[in-house]
């Protein structure tokens, strides 16, 4: 019986091996792991909770942009799209639509080992704002699936209710970060702050933790831990959704130590 066990987990471990080894294919070296991926980064509103001006979600589009640019990600592969295009000196920032962001993707993902996907703004059970439209989970899905296909693929949806789109997205190759269950909302996104809460965590986060998988615990912790902290209630409940292929490929997906760690 011994030797049956030590068979099966010798099997088990050459397959995660052979999973890891076909979604890294082509990437150029485990010491830039992020090196090859591509990355759309998207603000997909203006306006606060109450309907006046915030800069909150376009603050997180551009800080995770170079966020993303530290882990290793080729600042020329990382689109950025916000509704407001003029608002700052940036000539690649484009004007956030879905059709947009698919062109994006269509065009950056196929020479790519891995796709990042942010969208940061309001959201409702139906999906997320992109420029006073909603993006349904079930589009999204398409778009990931016809661009990205089968590569690792790390999907984070920061607005309210977006734990809707966890079961359209769900795929062995794919990681999926939402800032609330599918019947909660996030906090954050009014007129005067800086960052919806969930992105705040994000970029707090990714300097204390090595990989993906100890983030999504990280970023959850530190959303609950700001919202009992002001008694924000119902809590929104961070969701994390990890795919069986990318799940042992994850761990080898490092990120680099920041000069002040």
């Amino acid at each position: 019986m011994s030797g049956q066990r030590a068979g099966l987990r010798f099997r088990i471990c050459a397959l995660a091996l052979g999973l890891a080894c076909s979604l890294l294919a082509g990437r150029p070296s485990l010491a830039a792991p992020f090196k090859s991926w591509t990355a759309v980064v998207v603000a997909g509103d203006s306006k606060g909770a109450q309907g006046g001006p915030t800069e909150a979600f376009d603050n997180a589009r551009r800080d995770i942009a170079r966020a993303l640019s530290d882990l290793g990600l080729d600042a020329g592969q990382i689109a950025q799209f916000s509704v407001r295009p003029g608002s700052e000196q940036n000539p690649r920032l484009q004007k956030a639509t879905a059709r947009a962001i698919y062109e994006a993707l269509g065009a950056q993902a196929p020479t790519a080992a891995g796709c990042m996907v942010y969208i940061t703004s309001h959201g409702d059970p139906r999906g997320v704002v992109v420029d006073d439209q909603i993006l349904p989970p079930s589009i999204l899905g398409l778009m990931l699936d016809r661009s990205c296909g089968a590569k690792p693929t790390v999907v984070v949806i920061s607005a309210c209710f977006s734990g809707v789109f966890v079961p359209a997205l769900a795929k062995p190759n794919r990681m999926i970060l939402t800032a609330a269950r599918p019947d909660r909302t996030s906090f954050g996104c009014g007129e005067a702050d800086t960052y919806p809460y969930f992105d705040a965590c994000f970029l707090s986060s990714l300097n204390k933790v090595g990989d993906f998988l100890a983030l999504g615990r990280a970023i959850g912790a530190c959303v609950r831990e700001r919202e009992t902290a002001q008694g924000l209630t119902p809590p929104s409940e961070p969701q994390v959704w990890i795919g069986p292929q990318l799940r042992p490929v994850l761990p080898l997906l490092t990120f680099p130590e920041p000069p002040s760690r």
